[in-house]
């Protein structure tokens, strides 16, 4: 998304783009500390209607002999006493003060999901069902909400669509989590390493001031058709995978290939992922014959190895 918009600005300011792609990333890990905070509202709900329930006048058997089971979630009290979670959240000061209404409609809409009738049940007692239902409950829920969708694309443009993607890393980090895990417990980072955020930069970089010599090769390996008839999402995909091809010579082929199809999937029309994969098995072909691989280590897996020495 990036490099579509450094396709659309006028002034061609590469430095300008990049500040802007990297900003666009510190957002998008925003939003992952902002779901799991997110579950303890909703959390914080439920306990506020336990509370209000106690109070009545008249209360029902049912009011004074709540169900405590998602309250008492083992993973909510783990999420609840994260010390890198409460660190990030007030050091960004993240907050759904100004958007209340989503944790309560969120919290209204999930006392009568199916999935929580069944995970309140009293024999379903456990710290693993305590950790999938709240997996279950982002990935599917949240991430299913229309409500929540439009307040984030309210919020941040940077969030119009990566509410999948970042509720697939909460998934990950989850399941890393174990009945003993303690406040220590570390989330995600936002990058592995340097590596990491060295490589988006040059991906972006090589990208852009190579954009006429790879749109040259994408123009040649599709003779039946020109280069202006295809659309801009999908030469994008392509591009990036020629310069990931080309310009990182530690990551096999095979592999790239496969990230930017799913890519197309996601961000290109419903025929881009066969167009592109079809392009792409041409391209990595004359690239192969041409002799401008560079492979090596980890970068040759899957490749043919000849021996030319006499």
């Amino acid at each position: 998304m990036a490099l579509y918009a450094f396709n659309r600005r006028e002034d061609e300011n590469l430095s300008q783009a990049e500040t802007e792609l990297m900003f666009s990333i510190g957002k998008t890990y925003d939003l992952y500390h902002y779901l799991l905070l997110l579950v303890l509202d909703v959390a914080d709900i439920a306990s506020e209607k336990i509370d209000q329930a106690l109070q009545k006048r008249i209360p029902t058997h049912k009011d004074l002999n709540p169900q405590r089971r998602f309250v008492d979630n083992l993973v909510i009290a783990q999420l609840r006493n994260n010390l890198a979670l409460n660190k990030y959240i007030s050091s960004k000061k993240l907050s759904w003060v100004n958007s209340s209404h989503i944790p309560r409609l969120l919290y209204n809409k999930m006392i009568t999901w199916d999935v929580y009738e069944e995970y309140m049940k009293p024999e379903n007692i456990s710290y693993l069902t305590d950790r999938k239902y709240i997996i279950r409950l982002i990935t599917e829920l949240f991430a299913g909400s229309e409500d929540l969708q439009s307040n984030l694309e309210e919020q941040s443009i940077y969030w119009n669509d990566d509410m999948e993607y970042i509720a697939s890393m909460v998934e990950k980090t989850l399941k890393k989590f174990k009945p003993d895990s303690d406040e220590k417990t570390e989330l995600m980072p936002l990058y592995k390493n340097e590596e990491d955020e060295e490589f988006v930069k040059i991906l972006f970089r090589k990208a852009v001031v190579h954009n006429e010599k790879y749109s040259g090769l994408i123009d040649k390996n599709t003779t039946n058709w020109e280069v202006e008839r295809i659309a801009l999402m999908d030469i994008l995909v392509m591009q990036l995978a020629i310069t990931e091809i080309l310009e990182f010579p530690e990551i096999p082929v095979k592999v790239t290939l496969n990230e930017y199809i799913e890519i197309a999937k996601y961000y290109c029309t419903s025929k881009s992922s066969n167009f592109v994969n079809g392009i792409l098995d041409n391209i990595v072909k004359e690239i192969r014959e041409s002799g401008l691989f560079n492979k090596f280590g980890r970068g040759l897996v899957g490749e043919t190895i000849t021996d030319d020495r006499p």
